[in-house]
């Protein structure tokens, strides 16, 4: 499976760079454990952050500001690290869905990184990050038809499977996943980005039984 970066996305993020995971895990209920590491860090964050402040966080004010180029607003599309932080600050419990998506909310919450997450066995050939469009079909998970029109897109062969905001109901991660495709978007460029990979591999491994792996870096 290959990642290809359009000239579109390129010329409005030049600097982008991609870490990209494929692994071996298993999936589950999120255990006590995993939530209780997350519990922290939501109280981190609700302690430390202002509302009108996690836009201004790096990474995503990286992912607002090529929103903003390619023609979306982001405060009516808001990327998915700043809507799950904005919960946190406003005091809204996040929901518990599984081990590795729960995961990856924490890793996003953390580093500021929308991240995606894919079913790797629903992927259907190579994927290409590009904008959307007005003919792009996207049902998002928990939300319907979103419109992607002027949101990054990744797509495979079929059609889309993630922006920041969501992902696709397509080729969402079930409790029956065992083959991961983990996206982190660096928009400005590595800044941050190996801690996030490094996190990331740490909570698989501790939490979901990570066998085999593999990461690699966009140009």
């Amino acid at each position: 499976m290959e990642i290809v970066i359009s000239d579109k996305i390129r010329k409005a993020c030049p600097h982008i760079k991609l870490a990209i995971i494929t692994c071996q895990v298993k999936n589950s209920k999120t255990s006590s454990e995993l939530w209780a590491e997350i519990e922290l860090e939501v109280q981190r964050i609700a302690s430390t952050c202002l509302l009108e402040d996690i836009n201004k966080r790096s990474a995503i004010a990286a992912t607002r500001k090529i929103y903003k180029k390619l023609g979306k607003d982001p405060n009516r599309y808001r990327p998915s690290a700043e809507a799950l932080c904005r919960r946190i600050v406003r005091h809204i419990p996040l929901y518990q869905v599984s081990t590795l998506v729960d995961i990856i909310n924490l890793v996003s919450i953390h580093s500021g990184f929308s991240i995606g997450g894919f079913d790797t066995e629903k992927i259907q050939g190579n994927i290409q990050l590009d904008a959307g469009t007005e003919s792009d079909e996207f049902v998002a998970i928990g939300r319907g038809i979103l419109n992607v029109d002027g949101l990054p897109l990744y797509s495979d062969e079929v059609g889309g499977i993630g922006t920041p905001t969501s992902d696709h109901e397509r080729t969402k991660i079930t409790e029956e996943t065992t083959q991961l495709l983990i996206i982190i978007n660096g928009y400005e460029g590595t800044e941050g980005l190996k801690e996030a990979v490094e996190h990331t591999l740490q909570l698989l491994d501790k939490h979901a039984y990570l066998k085999k792996f593999e990461v690699k870096w966009t140009n």
